[in-house]
């Protein structure tokens, strides 16, 4: 598995799995720029407009542990199937309560679609297990830039399809949502399952330390709470971003280029996110992430113009990707080979956990406190992490100066 260059089939694993990024960070994309939208139209409380975003993260965080056993059980890769024809479920079933007006089919049809993503979130991972440890960063790197091509496919879907039925807007939108999950088939087909394999293959390979004894380093708490924290502020503010953006006035054409413009931002850096790793340190680039995400908030609460909601969401997405990337890689070097599978799907748990918790706060924080309230809570938070990464960055150092 751990190929001493970034090459062979790790490297041909990690492009496959960017390909299925493509495709499956189209899901997500679609589900955040549109469900509150469609909510809006289906909901009969305007508090529950973005209930089905919400019900997306739930179940993507919902599914991570299933997902973690089924791939455990079948292999990663007959898993990455099933993943596929949950989002092919989740699609047509978004589709069918769109066309016959049903909020609660359209929510059913965000579940599934949560439950397929949970299934992409293992991509990066599959990237970072199929090399050795010093190219992590560049195949988690790889990965991420699938949703740079992402980001493109699903705005374009959206303007091509949103009033291909003027009857039922965006009932086009999720058909195709379940055509990109269907896409995604012949990809999986072709990945080497030896070589993303979660834990070695020999049945003499020890078990690894209990889940507890690694929870307790300070150094993976820090990463996962970075991760959770990146991931929900993120989804917290795009969550909102489409409905405050109509609610000041703004087209829906502005509303989609914005949510573009931040998923590029997301994943645009991964050119090179890597080598700013390389150059600069994990803990470095990840607190400049989390800065970000607070000059974000800054930046929304200066005006309420398009170019003050593009600018945020761009800064917004640049931020999540050097803080979520930076703490994948040092969720890392936190497990052994053999603890993979536990290791990563606690850390994945609880991230998705979280960001279901703050999307289900951002539709009711947006109706009561406005699009003030959802960026001043950001503040304290980014404050809380970037001292906890200050900290350990500190912690190194004094390690590598004893040593």
């Amino acid at each position: 598995m751990s190929d001493h260059t970034f090459s062979g089939p790790g490297r041909r694993n990690a492009k496959l799995l960017s390909g299925l990024q493509a495709l499956g960070g189209a899901n997500p994309a679609l589900v955040v720029a549109l469900g509150g939208l469609v909510g809006q139209q289906l909901a009969s409380n305007p508090e529950h407009a973005t209930v089905p975003v919400s019900l997306f993260n739930l179940g993507m965080a919902l599914g991570i542990l299933p997902a973690a056993f089924f791939m455990r059980k079948m292999g990663r890769r007959n898993a990455y199937f099933l993943g596929s024809a949950l989002g092919i479920a989740g699609g047509l079933t978004a589709y069918f309560g769109i066309t016959s007006s049903s909020f609660l089919l359209f929510c059913l049809g965000t579940i599934l679609a949560g439950f397929y993503s949970s299934y992409v979130q293992n991509y990066r991972f599959a990237a970072a297990d199929s090399v050795a440890a010093p190219w992590r960063p560049k195949a988690i790197s790889w990965v991420m830039l699938g949703g740079l091509v992402a980001a493109v496919v699903a705005t374009q879907l959206i303007l091509l399809t949103r009033d291909l039925w003027p009857t039922t807007p965006f009932a086009a939108t999720f058909l195709g949502q379940a055509v990109l999950a269907a896409l995604a088939i012949p990809l999986i087909s072709l990945l080497r399952p030896d070589v993303i394999a979660q834990t070695p293959t020999s049945s003499t390979s020890p078990a690894g330390r209990p889940l507890l004894q690694i929870i307790k380093n300070p150094r993976f708490i820090i990463a996962v709470l970075t991760g959770m924290v990146s991931y929900s502020l993120m989804s917290f503010m795009m969550t909102a971003s489409p409905l405050a953006m109509i609610g000041c006035g703004h087209s829906s054409r502005d509303s989609t280029l914005g949510v573009q413009w931040h998923i590029l931002a997301m994943f645009g850096p991964s050119f090179f996110t890597s080598m700013l790793i390389q150059r600069f340190g994990k803990i470095t680039v990840t607190l400049v992430g989390i800065l970000l995400i607070g000059a974000a908030s800054v930046t929304a609460l200066n005006g309420l113009s398009v170019a003050h909601f593009w600018t945020s969401l761009i800064l917004l997405g640049i931020g999540w990707n050097f803080s979520f990337i930076g703490a994948t890689t040092l969720v890392t070097d936190c497990y052994r080979a053999e603890e993979t599978g536990r290791v990563q799907a606690f850390n994945d748990f609880l991230i998705f956990g979280s960001v279901a918790l703050s999307s289900f706060s951002s539709g009711r924080l947006l109706a009561t406190q406005g699009w003030d309230g959802i960026n001043t809570w950001t503040f304290p938070i980014v404050a809380t992490v970037s001292i906890a990464l200050i900290g350990l960055k500190i912690s190194d150092y004094r390690s590598i100066k004893k040593s």
